[in-house]
């Protein structure tokens, strides 16, 4: 089972640049597919980010391709999201979540309903 927590959130401005990480507890952080996901009030839970079990492969959402990076340490049970150039678009939480197993499709990888474990999420806020 796992267990995240989140942190590297916080205030910035449009422009900067933020790494939030990602910390597993748990003893089988390296059988999961990792990946992030934030949410605004009143709306759902939207994809950012995903990396295979080991770190191999990695997916996008459009709203961050070319900008961000996600990679992971499992000898660490970290993963990483590095966003550049923030806008305030991407004012959100941010929540960590973990899927069980070693299949990788984009439909499976990129449905919040599919993992299993999520962390607390760490606050955004880009101003402009």
């Amino acid at each position: 089972q796992a267990h995240l927590v989140e942190s590297g959130g916080g205030l910035v401005q449009a422009g900067d640049s933020l790494r939030l990480s990602c910390v597993d507890s748990g003893p089988t952080f390296d059988s999961y597919t990792m990946a992030w996901f934030r949410q605004t009030p009143g709306k759902e839970r939207d994809f950012v980010a995903a990396i295979r079990w080991n770190g191999v492969s990695t997916w996008y959402a459009d709203s961050v391709k070319g900008r961000s990076t996600i990679s992971r340490d499992n000898a660490e049970n970290t993963v990483w999201l590095q966003i550049n150039a923030l806008e305030p678009e991407d004012s959100a939480v941010y929540s960590c979540a973990a899927l069980p197993g070693r299949l990788w499709n984009t439909e499976l990888i990129t449905n919040a309903a599919k993992y299993d474990y999520w962390g607390q999420g760490t606050q955004v806020t880009v101003s402009s």
